[in-house]
């Protein structure tokens, strides 16, 4: 049986750590951020990850890109690539083929249907994000830009 402890000495805290409240603020504004994005998505019966992909693959542009390098580019790891693509390919929003030159090379393009989709979406997650963040100046914005992308530099190296 586990008892309560008596008092707070039992269980004594750590000393706080900036570092750490920094982190835990952006990994809850990061969740109440996307919980947000999920609904939009949902109304489509995509996920966000799925969402990613086809804009990922938008930029691409009729070269496409091979699986690998739709992986490099996502904002969250995926460990089953394939089977996310092999999803929105049977949905008719991408297809893929073999590279002529490098038949392991599959080639991966965003479809006529994926499109249509992600200009359905375009205004609604714009507005989105304005509701978000919105209420942030522009130079604030760059700032938060500025400091984020400085932290994922420290972290890659």
């Amino acid at each position: 049986m586990i008892r309560a402890a008596k008092d707070d000495r039992a269980f004594p805290k750590p000393p706080p750590l900036l570092e750490q409240d920094a982190f835990m603020s952006i990994q809850r504004n990061a969740d109440w951020l996307m919980r947000d994005l999920e609904e939009i998505l949902e109304g489509q019966s995509l996920s966000p990850g799925q969402y990613i992909v086809l804009r990922i693959l938008r930029t691409a542009g009729p070269a496409g890109m091979a699986c690998h390098e739709i992986g490099e580019r996502m904002i969250t790891r995926d460990p089953d690539m394939t089977r996310l693509l092999d999803k929105l390919e049977d949905r008719d929003l991408l297809g893929r083929s073999r590279e002529r030159a490098d038949r392991r090379v599959i080639r991966t393009r965003i479809s006529p249907g994926g499109l249509k989709l992600l200009r359905e979406l375009d205004e609604q997650v714009r507005n989105l994000h304005r509701k978000q963040l919105g209420h942030l100046s522009e130079k604030r914005l760059r700032l938060l830009v500025r400091l984020l992308e400085s932290v994922r530099e420290q972290v890659v190296r």
